[in-house]
């Protein structure tokens, strides 16, 4: 019989009893998350990247700050790069970043990382892909199914999110949001690309 791989392990763990909320988002924290990879895979490590100059955990474009985990299991590591942001998940300018700040961001990234690895990756679906603003007020709600379109990549609709999310990567990960899955259903594997192209 084939062995399952690390991902198929992990994203067929059940978080539900591990599940917060805070605001109107559902959330693994870091804790659980590290918890249950490493019940799971006890050899898992996390690595905390500083920069190579200045030694700090964290990096700058000179505007903003963002941190970058990375999280290795069976050999394979996934990395995050997550901005510092304030609690309205606006990015915070560098010269008011403190130490928690970054803290608080690294143990946020250290939970993104490790959902890539497959652990509470559905908690994740629609929180990285763009907001824009309307009119109506911001509210999470499910979406029926049936109003939905299954974005597929080689298609107009891709062709069109890819320019999106290139045009305004600078929004970073937790701004570009919820209106795109307010008209595509985005797989896992879509949902990677369209973060890597944000990371590009």
């Amino acid at each position: 019989m084939k062995e399952q791989s690390v991902f198929a392990t992990l994203y067929g763990l059940t978080v539900k009893d591990k599940i917060e909320r805070k605001g109107h988002l559902d959330y693994l924290s870091w804790a659980n998350a590290w918890a249950l990879l490493k019940a799971n895979y006890p050899d898992a490590q996390r690595k905390v990247y500083e920069h190579d100059h200045t030694g700090l955990n964290f990096f700058t474009d000179g505007t903003t700050a963002y941190v970058k985990v990375g999280i290795i299991v069976g050999g394979i590591e996934h990395i995050d790069y997550l901005p510092v942001m304030d609690h309205r998940n606006n990015a915070i300018p560098v010269a008011k970043v403190t130490s928690t700040d970054v803290n608080k961001t690294i143990q946020r990234s250290t939970a993104k990382a490790i959902a890539m690895h497959g652990l509470g990756l559905s908690l994740w679906t629609g929180e990285d892909i763009a907001d824009i603003p309307s009119s109506a007020p911001a509210t999470k709600t499910k979406v029926d199914a049936t109003e939905t379109v299954l974005l597929e990549k080689g298609t107009e609709d891709w062709e069109r999110v890819a320019k999106y999310v290139e045009a305004n990567k600078g929004l970073g990960l937790e701004k570009i949001g919820q209106q795109l899955t307010r008209k595509y259903k985005i797989t896992p594997a879509l949902k990677k690309e369209i973060v890597e192209l944000i990371n590009k």
